[in-house]
């Protein structure tokens, strides 16, 4: 093995060059970017995994989870930031550890993406489906529960009995309509967002305000529930534990860079984009947490649809009504965004060589990376129908803090290395921010599998532990075996 070969890295100057004679459309603006952040964060986070933390590992203390993981957030977002700028690509992390620490590195963090944007995006679809059985049986239309379930998952149909799940029809239906989207323009995915993230948004606000009517004060106590003697609920590292797992919350925030290529003026917007879409998210975050917790006991949170259940004790079945319109239409712009998102990055690195050449072909009337897309939605909508939703919210942090975590080392590395290159946008406080965000997903890593001594030696959950591996090694597989003969890069084609 080359080692020379394997770290070799993209000049800044090739990949700025990339970004202006991009053949993609530029027809976003700070506001659609702002909006696009906002569609993919809120969403199966705020709506499933708030109550399930809650309920099993934070109680009321779920609001220091959330400001916990979103100042972790904001350390990356920065740094997210400070690139973006420099390197307004579709490639996203992938095009910036391709810049600073090489093409091996490069092809981890597309692989760590993949595992982000298209396993999230096939989780959101499931809660998505989820959400639309329940609202279509309200209006008396029952779907078969076998044919609304993963494959092999025993689920109660209508009548009560026992069904065995054969593929989940909404799911893979929601997935399609997202894809037709994404291929017939990015302008019209942009304009059906900005609809469903004021949809949503209302219904999060009219949530919190009509709820801090009904909040009893006695439910926040004790606000930290003390531990049950293991590791990771209740007590402060209940907190940490929760922090991890919300953390899938927040994933979504850096797809603002995917779209550098189709913003209008990248180097100023995608900033604001990202940070912008972050600091409204986790100020509703927070105040939803605090509701929720507020108004009905923690530990009867831990279900599918923990808002519907504080809605339901505070009684009033038009604003049921209305959080399950809002539940839908959020999980649509997620799942929208995080297939979006997706698809750039596979686009990407398609132009580099490290994927089929086909995953960069652009239609010449949308011009948008249709075949890609086509392909992104097919993979996503077979996972969505076939698999359930269990530890996928686990996997998808993991990935995206070992991602954040290489992106805050990129700023210290560029900014060792290429001191003098243009930072329309700079991370304040540097190295003290970058080093805090590596610190800080360090840190949230520990907490989510489960990192222990113990007398018997050292503990850690197995599950995902060994998952991730395996994950990582098929990854450098396909690299060894396939990307890096046919890399641009190294062949000079």
């Amino acid at each position: 093995m080359n080692l020379s070969k394997i770290m070799a890295k993209k000049s800044i100057a090739s990949i700025q060059a990339e970004s202006k004679g991009s053949e993609l459309k530029r027809t976003l603006s700070a506001a659609n970017l702002v909006s696009l952040g906002i569609g993919c964060i809120i969403g199966a986070g705020i709506f499933v995994m708030t109550g399930q933390a809650a309920a099993q590992y934070a109680g009321p203390a779920i609001m220091l989870s959330f400001i916990l993981a979103g100042l972790c957030c904001a350390f990356a977002a920065m740094c997210y930031a400070e690139l973006a700028s420099m390197l307004p690509v579709s490639g996203s992390a992938y095009s910036y550890a391709y810049a600073s620490l090489g093409e091996v590195f490069a092809w981890v963090m597309g692989w760590l993406l993949l595992l982000e944007y298209g396993v999230a995006a096939a989780t959101v679809a499931v809660g998505w489906s989820g959400y639309v059985v329940s609202f279509l049986h309200n209006f008396g239309i029952d779907i078969p529960a076998q044919w609304a379930a993963a494959r092999g998952l025993e689920v109660k149909n209508a009548a009560g009995v026992m069904v065995t799940g054969i593929f989940n029809i909404p799911a893979f239906v929601g997935v399609s309509v997202a894809t037709w989207l994404l291929v017939v323009g990015v302008k019209e995915s942009a304009s059906v967002n900005n609809v469903i993230v004021f949809i949503k948004l209302a219904v999060i606000i009219l949530f919190v305000v009509v709820g801090a009517f009904y909040i009893d004060p006695s439910n926040w106590h004790p606000f930290i529930p003390e531990n049950t003697g293991e590791e990771g609920k209740f007590g402060y590292s209940g907190i940490l534990r929760a922090a991890g797992v919300i953390f899938f919350a927040y994933v979504g925030f850096e797809a603002v860079s995917t779209a550098a290529q189709e913003a209008k003026n990248p180097q100023r917007d995608i900033p604001i984009g990202i940070l912008g879409s972050l600091t409204v998210c986790t100020i509703l975050y927070i105040l939803v947490a605090g509701v929720l917790t507020g108004i009905v006991p923690f530990a009867t949170l831990n279900v599918p649809d923990p808002i519907a259940v504080g809605v339901d004790a505070i009684g009033l079945p038009w604003l049921a009504f209305i959080v399950k319109i809002g539940a839908i239409t959020g999980l649509s712009s997620v799942m929208l965004v995080l297939m979006y998102g997706q698809t750039r990055i596979f686009y990407t690195m398609a132009k580099d060589g490290l994927l089929p050449a086909i995953c960069s072909k652009v239609h010449p009337k949308y011009q948008t990376p249709h075949i890609n897309t086509l392909i992104v939605g097919l993979v996503v909508g077979v996972v969505a129908g076939l698999t359930p939703i269990s530890k996928l919210g686990d996997l998808v942090s993991l990935g995206t803090l070992t991602a954040f975590t290489i992106i805050c080392f990129s700023v210290l590395y560029l900014r060792k290395k290429e001191p003098n290159l243009a930072r329309p946008f700079r991370v304040p406080f540097a190295p003290v921010f970058p080093i805090l965000g590596m610190l800080l997903c360090g840190y949230l890593i520990w907490g989510l599998l489960g990192f222990k001594v113990t007398d018997d030696g050292f503990g850690y959950n197995h599950e995902i532990v060994n998952f991730y591996v395996i994950y990582l090694a098929v990854g450098m597989l396909i690299y060894f075996g396939y990307s890096q003969f046919r890399s641009k890069l190294r062949t000079g084609k």
